[in-house]
Formats: structure tokens, C-alpha cells, sequence
């Protein structure tokens, strides 16, 4: 038979399992540790609610069963703070840190003159609510939201909630504090997928939820919600540490939960490298972080430095680049698959989100733009989050001004070389010509190849994957490629990245023959580039020439001529054009051919030579005035015949064209 405590002995008691709940207690949810197993420590959180029940007037406020108590209240009660609440200005740049650093030490030149030496604090910035708490004698006896910084609203009964704000600090003092309320990761996803199974609404994000909570009327909703929170400032104490180092160690022995990854930082290039540090590691955490807030560590430089209207002086919040950003689409454009299907692709006005440079944003198919209602002028919201190509998720539908165009799917797409059509039960397009992507592909290798821009790196293969990633649709579009289009594609890392886009950026300035070369003029290869270069030096001169000029140049035949001024006449290609020479400079050519010891002749290039490349011939020939073709004929000077010549030494045979070996030829060079 169990024998009844007396009060004394109750009292004594409650005292002691209050200490022991709250050690272990910090143990677990501060410093992530146990020392006792989780039903050791219900059952002595069972034994405290047993004799407060018996005794119900050695309650406590600070006793661990007060975490949870009392009926849902009406109303949130507003409050004025003690302390007036700031916020913090944004960096989101290293230039907009080194000004903050110069802003400061300009400041502190007035009050110290050339004495003053400011370090900084990086601290992380958590994506929570900001919350004030005021102890008096230890006890906390409110809990607030910053509100407007003046009044915030009275949320003492679900701050008690949360295990780690202790409800007794380790002294018995008085002090206002600030902190971060915030949600796990772990624990969102776990609240949302029971919201999912019971058919409720999910939540955007933990910050909601954070938020959410802690403005509940009841509770018992607030504890459920197992949220936690990070102190990070003193606002008002009879004692302030010196620093803000010493400031944060100093809120750890008062039993706060501080979060351990601060660093003190000798100069803002140590506060950079922080943020690029964190930058990196922010998504292993089992909350966000949005950024670092910066502060300067001397108290005696913050209070000099003070506040301006709306925030401190001595510190700043260095953003994180932001997930979602707006911008406005340029463009709306077709791009056809390897399988002939065909997406809508935004063309957007750069932008950088999620810290990379990105100029396209995939539209999926026509379902989505029309439940988008985006229109070419839009000013669109972009999110990028795991993909690597951005998604428009919202259009900003206040910011138009009535010029905004609605897009309609044409009925011929040039990459399909004819009409598409919507896949039934299906929301996609596709060409009706199943042939018509291949040639595009080929056309677009040919294009980058080593005769015509000879882009280093930008292979078949890559070409396949930006066509298939919605990245590129025509030429030109190659040229407006950012780094974060291509970041987190297979293969592609930011160096990889920076890589592609600098060599594309190299061959922006492209000698004229080269150019006619990669647009793929039907019946125009190398040598009859190199000829129309040659003969009329300029792209403006060869589209005027009429079929009669281009036909006088040697080498050019009336289908060729012919071929020459179609693709120039059609629209498309003139349109074509307009594009690429906003990005692309044509290097002129003299008119004249180069004089030289091969002037007047003519060779023809056939085998394997071991000693030149065959571009590398061609250059050395056309340097000294020769020709260079590809066929061969009575009017052929040479045909230089290396390793396994085809039929064109059959065919210089049977005409009488002298033939040169790999050895002679050199040595005419």
C-alpha cells in the first residue's frame, strides 16, 4: 500500500523532478543528446502531473506541466514591447557588403576617428517568426510576436509550448530576449502528409506553419506542432557582454537554445567567405536558412553606430539569392524534341534566381499557358526549385499595361518543316513530319562543328541535350545561354557551366566564309564559301548579288546561284539573320585573293595526309594564293592524293589531272 506524501515532502519532491525534466529536457532538444531513455522521461513527467494533481496549488509557472495549459483564448492580445523591434536591411550581393563595411567604418571614423577597428559576427539567418521574451526574477512571464515593432501580440501561451524556451532561466535575472520560433524539415513533411491523408490543405512551407502556429488561439495546436526556436539577441539586461560572441555564450549558460553556427569573422571578407560557406551547406539542415545576418561584434561600436529609422546600423541581413524572382518573357518560342514533340519555351529578360543567370523557362504545352493566361510582356513570377530549368509559376497580371500579346500555337513550325498537331488525349503538340526533328538536330551539329563556329565543348551530344531540354530552338538562341541555364543538367557543373558559355562567348566574332558555312545553304559547302568570301567580301554584298554575279564567280554554277538566292529570299532565313547578328560580329574579307606562288591553281584534297590536317592544307593553300575544291575536273591544277584516296583520284586519273603525293605537295608548299 502506497503511503500518501505529506505537502512538505511533495513540495520537495516537485522540485526535484522539475530540475531532473528540465535537465533532460535541454539535453534533448537543445543539445541533441540523452542521458535517459524517452519513456524514462515520461514516466517522471507522469509522476510531476500525479502530485500537482494532488496538489494543485505547488503549481508553478515554470513547472514543465505548464507547457500546455488553460482554454483557448478569444483573442491574441496586443502588447508594447519594451524594447521597440527592428528589422534588418538586405544585402544580396558581395558589393552590397563591402559598401555596408565602408558605411560603417565611415561612421565610426566620426565617433573614434582612426581608433576604431570593427570585427563582425556571421550568424545564420533562420526562415521563422521572430519572437521577443521577457524574464523577470528567471520566470518567463510574456511571449511576443515584433508585430510592427512597437506593439506585437501576446503569444506567452504557446510559447510555453515549445520544449526548448526555458520557462526558468539558470538565474534568477531579468532580461528581454530575441529569437527565431521555426518548424523541422522532418517535421513539415510529416504534419503535411497527415493534412494530405485526412484531406486537408497542405502547407506552403515550415515558415508558414511557424508562423501559423504561434498565433493560435488554443494551445494544445501550438505544442502539437513540435516547433522550436534559436535566441539570438539580448535587447534589454542590467549586464551586456562586449561582444557579440560573448553575447551568444552568454544566452547558452542562461539555458537558451542557441544555434551553435556562429562565427566571428576578423573583416568582411571573412563574413563573404562565411555566407558562400553556408550557401553550400544551408539544404543539410533540418531547417531553412535564408541567409547570414552580419553584425559588428564590439557593443561599444553598435551602440555608437545605433539605428537609422527602421534598422541598426551595425548589422545587415546577406541574403541568400531567392528561389522565386519575377521577370518579364520576351519571347515565346516552339522547341521540337527527339521524339518530334513540340514545348513552348518563355524567352525570358535574364534574370538570376536561385544564384545563377537563367534566360529560359519551360511552358510545358498549351493547357499551361492558357491556366497561366502568360502572354509575351507578361511580368511573370519564376521559381526555380530542383529543376534546372525554371518553371513561370504565376503571372503578374497587375503589372501589365494592355500591350501584352496572347500566344497561339502556329500551324507551321519550321523545325518541323511543316504543320503540328495536339497528340490525342494528350496535352502536347507534335510534328506531323516524323523526319523533320532529325535533319534539325544534324543541321544544329553543323552549325557548332569545326567548319563552321567550331564551338569547343558544345558536341552532338550537348546539342542533343539542349534541344531536349527545351534550352535551345534556333541558332541565335545559342548565343543567350546563361550559366544557370545549364547548371544541374547531367555533366554540368558550375564550372562546366562557365566553361560552355565562355567558349560560346569566344566565337561571337566568326570569319565570313565560316559563317555561310554554318547556315547550311542547300549546294554551299566550304569551297564555295570560301569563294563568295572571297569574291565579295562582305554578307550584305552576297544577298544583293544577283543569280548573274554569283554565277561569274569560279566554281559557282547556275544551281548553286539559284540555291543561293532562295534561302536568302525566304523570310524565315532573313529573320534568321536579323537574330544572330545581334550576337555575332562577321569578320569582312578583302576582295581580292591572296597573291602568292599557288595563285591560279586550283587543288582538290582526297585520302588521309599524315603530316597536315586537312583544314590545316586548305589554309596553307589558300595562303599562298590557290584554290581549294571539292570536286574535280578538267580545270582542277592538282589533286593531292593522300592515305586511301576515294574516286576523286580515279576521276583525276581518267581526266589527266597531275597528282600530287603527300611529299611533293609539301614540298611546292
Amino acid at each position: 500500500m502506497e503511503v500518501p506524501m505529506t505537502k512538505a515532502e511533495a513540495k520537495k519532491r516537485l522540485e526535484q523532478l522539475r530540475k531532473a525534466i528540465n535537465y533532460h529536457r535541454f539535453l534533448y532538444h537543445v543539445e541533441d543528446r540523452q542521458e535517459i531513455s524517452d519513456a524514462a522521461l515520461d514516466s517522471l513527467k507522469y509522476e510531476l502531473s500525479k502530485i500537482e494533481s494532488e496538489y494543485p496549488d505547488l503549481i508553478t509557472p515554470d513547472s514543465p506541466s505548464q507547457r500546455v495549459a488553460g482554454k483557448p483564448l478569444p483573442e491574441l492580445k496586443k502588447v508594447r514591447h519594451e524594447v521597440e523591434q527592428w528589422s534588418f536591411n538586405d544585402a544580396f550581393s558581395e558589393e552590397d557588403m563591402r559598401d555596408f563595411d565602408a558605411r560603417v567604418k565611415r561612421f565610426l571614423k566620426e565617433d573614434f576617428g582612426g581608433q576604431a577597428a570593427p570585427s563582425y559576427t556571421a550568424e545564420l539567418k533562420i526562415d521563422g517568426l521572430k519572437v521577443v521574451l521577457t524574464y523577470k526574477k528567471g520566470l518567463l512571464v510574456l511571449g511576443a510576436t515584433r508585430g510592427d515593432g512597437v506593439f506585437g501580440e501576446d503569444v506567452t501561451q504557446n510559447v510555453r509550448t515549445i520544449e526548448t524556451v526555458p520557462l526558468r532561466l539558470k538565474e534568477p535575472i531579468d532580461i528581454i530576449t530575441e529569437g527565431e520560433v521555426w518548424m523541422k524539415k522532418s517535421d513539415f513533411l510529416a504534419l503535411n502528409k497527415a493534412r494530405q491523408k485526412a484531406g486537408e490543405p497542405l502547407f506552403a512551407n515550415p515558415r508558414n506553419v511557424a508562423a501559423g502556429s504561434i498565433r493560435q488561439l488554443d494551445a494544445k495546436i501550438a505544442a502539437s506542432r513540435k516547433l522550436q526556436m534559436f535566441v539570438y539577441d539580448i535587447a534589454r539586461a542590467e549586464h551586456f557582454p562586449k561582444t557579440q560572441p560573448e553575447e551568444l555564450k552568454r544566452l547558452q549558460e542562461l539555458g537558451f537554445w542557441v544555434n551553435p553556427h556562429f562565427e566571428p569573422c576578423k573583416d568582411i571578407d571573412e563574413v563573404i567567405a562565411f555566407r558562400e560557406e553556408w550557401r553550400a551547406k544551408a539544404k543539410k539542415e533540418d531547417y531553412w536558412i535564408d541567409g547570414v545576418v552580419v553584425k559588428v561584434s564590439e557593443k561599444k561600436y553598435q551602440d555608437a553606430l545605433g539605428f537609422t529609422g527602421k534598422a541598426p546600423r551595425f548589422a545587415i541581413a546577406y541574403k541568400f539569392p531567392a528561389e522565386q524572382v519575377t521577370t518579364v518573357v520576351e519571347d515565346i518560342a516552339l522547341q521540337v524534341g527527339r521524339t518530334g514533340v513540340v514545348t513552348p519555351v518563355a524567352h525570358l529578360r535574364p534574370v538570376s534566381v536561385a544564384g545563377s543567370t537563367v534566360s529560359r523557362a519551360t511552358l510545358h504545352n498549351e493547357d499551361e499557358i492558357k491556366r497561366l493566361d502568360v502572354r509575351v510582356g507578361d511580368t511573370v513570377v519564376l521559381q526555380k526549385a530542383g529543376d534546372v530549368i525554371p518553371d513561370i509559376v504565376a503571372v503578374v497580371k497587375e503589372a501589365r499595361s494592355g500591350k501584352e500579346k496572347p500566344y497561339v500555337f502556329p500551324k507551321y513550325v519550321e523545325a518541323c518543316d511543316g504543320p503540328i498537331e495536339r497528340i490525342p488525349g494528350f496535352a502536347a503538340h507534335r510534328c506531323v513530319n516524323k523526319n523533320s526533328f532529325a535533319q534539325q538536330r544534324r543541321k544544329f551539329y553543323h552549325f557548332v562543328g569545326k567548319h563552321a563556329f567550331d564551338i569547343d565543348g558544345l558536341g552532338p551530344k550537348i546539342v542533343d541535350l539542349l534541344l531536349d531540354k527545351n534550352l535551345i530552338a534556333s541558332y541565335d538562341d545559342i548565343f543567350t545561354l546563361k550559366e544557370g541555364d545549364l547548371i544541374g543538367l547531367p555533366g554540368f557543373a558550375e564550372k562546366a557551366a562557365q566553361n560552355l558559355v565562355s567558349a560560346i562567348a569566344a566565337r561571337k566574332k566568326i570569319p565570313l566564309s565560316r559563317f555561310i558555312v554554318a547556315l547550311s545553304i542547300g549546294q554551299v559547302g566550304e569551297e564555295t564559301a570560301v569563294d563568295l568570301a572571297e569574291a565579295f567580301g562582305s554578307l550584305e554584298k552576297i544577298e544583293r548579288a544577283s543569280a548573274e554575279e554569283l554565277e561569274k564567280v569560279e566554281g559557282i554554277g547556275g544551281v548553286v546561284a539559284r540555291s543561293i538566292k532562295e534561302w536568302f529570299k525566304e523570310k524565315k532565313n532573313q529573320e534568321l539573320l536579323q537574330r544572330l547578328l545581334k550576337y555575332v560580329e562577321i569578320e569582312k574579307m578583302a576582295h581580292k585573293k591572296k597573291s602568292g606562288a599557288l595563285s591560279g591553281k586550283t587543288f582538290v584534297l582526297t585520302g588521309t595526309l599524315t603530316t597536315l590536317s586537312r583544314d590545316g592544307a586548305k589554309e596553307r593553300i589558300r595562303a599562298l594564293g590557290g584554290d581549294v575544291t571539292s570536286a574535280v575536273s578538267s580545270q582542277t591544277s592538282y589533286v593531292v592524293a593522300g592515305t586511301d584516296p576515294g574516286s576523286k583520284y580515279d576521276k583525276a586519273m581518267k581526266l589527266g589531272v597531275k597528282i600530287l603525293s603527300e611529299k611533293e605537295f609539301l614540298k611546292m608548299l
